[in-house]
């Protein structure tokens, strides 16, 4: 899967996609500082997943109605960078196939995903 990672992804998380095969540009050894619109912009250039710890690509893709190939947002402070890759390589596994077109917050225990569009 072709996943573009903000900035605010735990290096550790990029890495344990990378090492699945999953292909990850991440913004941090690119362009860091660009603004949440270039990112989804990019995103979307390249029909990637977005995934993200910011929570305003969420008014982004549904309040401003911002055309997306689907986004995740990580809600998982505080735990270790190690448990972080662990439950995004948990979800991607189980339910990858699902994340495309979807806006999906994951959890330390939950996971919730719904349609963008």
């Amino acid at each position: 899967m072709k996943i573009v990672a903000d900035e605010g992804v735990d290096r550790a998380v990029v890495e344990r996609l990378r090492s699945l095969g999953h292909a990850v540009l991440y913004i941090a050894e690119m362009t860091p500082g660009i603004p949440d619109g270039a990112v989804l912009d990019l995103a979307n250039a390249e029909a990637a997943l977005l995934l993200t710890s910011d929570k305003d690509f969420g008014e982004i893709v549904f309040r401003r109605r911002q055309v997306s190939s689907g986004v995740v947002l990580l809600r998982l402070a505080g735990l270790p960078s190690s448990h972080k890759a662990d439950r995004v390589e948990e979800v991607f596994r189980r339910h990858g196939e699902k994340l495309a077109a979807s806006f999906a917050v994951v959890s330390g225990a939950a996971l919730r995903i719904r349609r963008a569009s």
